[in-house]
């Protein structure tokens, strides 16, 4: 692994950078997807790479990503380019147990997936028509094996159908009292999907203890969902969010906290570690109930900072980058991800002997990531 990271000094020119680094400045550019090639950002961080070089960061391990089908075909193929995997989100399901496929068609991810030599993935979901995770609808479906075997071989149907190689199962908001029967759900999937060859994950909350209260983790037991499927994805991002304060996504001090109790419940190898691809920018001041963040890229989080003349700083707790800035009156705070950030991420990959990591998600572009881990 043979990268340099660069982080940007004020009255730094690419010019420079490229006569001390010996890396051409349109490689540059384009690696790092510079809109603003001329305004280069105090405190950005940008990845240098030689000619036909890639950091090597995902060394063997799953490297996955989610996209909705109606993904630029561009950015997928560029992200593919680094990816083992590719879930597409996702089949629904009804409460007579009747599978939903998602009203966009996806045959054509599934074909340019297979084509870039990745695993095309199903994702379940409980998602009403509204778009919202509907525990109602997972509790009918969990306390009925009935339903469960139908909706199972729909599942199985459609994945012989359209090539899919592997199962991933997104519920949220799991009612309490149907936690150990969600688990048992898992393991049937399992069962019939492992004998044909398919694999089954399920996607968890993040968790600190078995104890944690909170109607995201109470109805998730992670020793059980590790009995059930073939490994357990950790969503670990989100601390910033849409609705809550100004904060790093996926600080890196908190998702070591879920990785040491993950690690006490499930086997290390079992387990795939989530990373935002995307930042917030909040208008301040923050109230509570009121303050809604736009979720942003984490390449157009560094062209907001270049177009308003701000400075990138850098929290070494939650080891995420941040900025402030000031437009039309209003003070703004951004909390994205950098190549600095996503080697912290990769690091505790390592340390942890974790199989790999999944993004949430591919819909925005972010080359430098994918030069980065493939």
């Amino acid at each position: 692994m043979i990268f340099i990271i660069y982080v940007v000094k004020n009255g730094d020119t690419l010019e420079e950078i490229s006569k001390e680094t010996q890396i051409p400045v349109q490689k540059i550019i384009a690696d790092n997807q510079l809109k603003y090639s001329d305004r280069l950002v105090p405190g950005q961080a940008l990845l240098l790479l030689g000619e036909g070089e890639t950091g090597g960061l995902g060394d063997g391990r799953i490297i996955g990503g989610y996209a909705y089908p109606f993904i630029d075909p561009p950015v997928l193929e560029e992200a593919l380019t680094a990816l083992s995997e590719m879930l597409m989100f996702s089949y629904g399901f009804t409460f007579e147990g009747n599978l939903i496929a998602p009203p966009q068609g996806d045959e054509w991810m599934i074909e340019r997936t297979k084509s870039a030599g990745a695993q095309p993935w199903m994702v379940l979901t409980p998602l009403s028509s509204e778009g919202a995770f509907n525990n109602q609808l997972i509790k009918v479906l969990v306390e009925n094996q009935e339903l469960q075997d139908k909706l199972i071989g729909q599942m199985l149907a459609v994945m012989q159908e359209k090539g899919y190689e592997g199962v991933d199962i997104d519920f949220e908001y799991i009612l309490p009292e149907n936690r150990g029967q969600y688990a048992q759900f898992a393991g049937r999937v399992r069962e019939t999907m492992n004998g044909y060859g398919y694999k089954v994950t399920v996607a968890a909350a993040p968790k600190v203890s078995a104890r944690q209260r909170g109607i995201l983790v109470e109805g998730m037991d992670y020793a059980l969902l590790g009995q059930n499927a073939d490994a357990v994805f950790l969503m670990t991002y989100e601390w910033g969010y849409t609705y809550g304060p100004p904060m790093a996504v996926a600080p890196l001090d908190k998702v070591r906290e879920v990785v040491e109790y993950a690690v006490t419940q499930i086997q290390p190898g079992q387990l795939i570690l989530g990373i935002p691809n995307y930042g917030y920018d909040w208008t301040l001041p923050y109230e509570r109930g009121i303050s809604r963040a736009r979720s942003i890229g984490n390449v157009e989080a560094v062209e907001i900072a270049a177009e308003n003349g701000a400075v990138i700083e850098y929290a070494q707790i939650s080891q995420s980058p941040w900025f402030t800035y000031r437009k039309n009156g209003m003070e703004h705070v951004v909390w994205f991800e950098d190549v600095r950030s996503i080697t912290a991420k990769w690091d505790l990959i390592r340390e942890f002997g974790l199989s790999g990591a999944r993004y949430w998600n591919l819909m925005r572009p972010f080359r430098a990531n994918w030069l980065l881990v493939r």
